[in-house]
């Protein structure tokens, strides 16, 4: 059995139900609006599924794919487990377990600007992964941020298949394109409504709660290097080292079109920790 819940249908270009600067915010790593969306996704969740009908089996909640940084995604799913686990423990059930989707190919090209066959080409390459013997007895709900034209849920079912996993299933979104007439890279226009440049990532870097991601680490270093190298010396030692371990950890520095920002960022830190022993800090 797989059933797909969605808190948001998109039927409209301009009208989503949601903010769409908080969304863009979202996606670059604000975990207040993180911490909304994951909340507001499992009270849905709650009333549409569990209320009436309890899953009384353990649940597996699973984020989207990732390799080493995760996804925006993961920050709105620590928030959904946090609400769900909540009503499971008001209500007797065991509180959700957790597991991850492996991918083994990372890529550069921005995928909320493509149609529903470039999509589909592009993720058609990759290879997920799944423990299937933690599963086997389960009710798993995969959870992502939103769904465009289905190619990551394709991809899922593809492994559910390739695992063989009799599961139940529950695909659960934040949004959903409905409306087909509206074309796939209205995603993009979610993605950067906020973000309009570099700098206005800033507020979102500085604030207590960031999270980084896939997103905004692929954006910094694919950003105008003069540019990049502006904003990247406007920032926190402690950030540039977060951003060079997430790159290093995801494989970037062997994907050509990072390696300038890569090599920049390497310099940066060599010069600076090479000044602070000549200086004696």
């Amino acid at each position: 059995m797989t059933i797909t819940y969605s808190l948001h249908k998109i039927n409209n270009a301009t009208h989503f139900g949601f903010s769409p600067d908080d969304y863009s915010r979202f996606k670059f790593g604000d975990e207040v609006v993180a911490k909304t969306f994951g909340i507001s996704l499992a009270e849905g969740f709650i009333q549409q599924h569990l209320t009436e009908n309890p899953i009384q089996q353990q649940i597996v909640v699973v984020s989207s794919p990732y390799s080493f940084i995760p996804t925006a995604t993961f920050a709105m799913k620590n928030y959904f487990v946090f609400r769900l686990n909540r009503w499971l423990a008001e209500n007797g059930f065991p509180v959700v377990q957790e597991t991850k989707v492996h991918r083994t190919i990372t890529y550069k090209e921005d995928y909320g600007e493509l149609d529903a066959a470039a999509r589909m080409n592009l993720i058609g390459n990759d290879t997920f992964h799944i423990d299937k013997e933690f599963l086997h007895g389960k009710k798993i709900l995969f959870l992502d941020d939103i769904k465009i034209t289905g190619s990551h849920e394709r991809m899922i079912m593809k492994m559910v298949e390739t695992y063989n996993l009799s599961n139940d299933i529950y695909m659960l979104y934040f949004a959903e394109l409905i409306n087909k007439n509206i074309h796939p890279n209205i995603e993009n226009h979610l993605n950067y409504h906020y973000v309009k440049s570099i700098f206005h990532l800033e507020e979102i870097i500085r604030d207590e709660q960031f999270f980084i991601n896939t997103r905004i680490v692929k954006y910094i270093l694919s950003y105008d290097f003069d540019t990049f190298c502006i904003f990247l010396q406007n920032q926190t030692s402690n950030f540039i080292h977060l951003l060079y371990n997430m790159a290093l950890g995801n494989g970037y520095h062997t994907i050509e079109a990072y390696q300038p920002s890569l090599n920049f960022i390497n310099n940066y830190l060599f010069n600076k920790k090479h000044k602070s022993i000549q200086h004696g800090d």
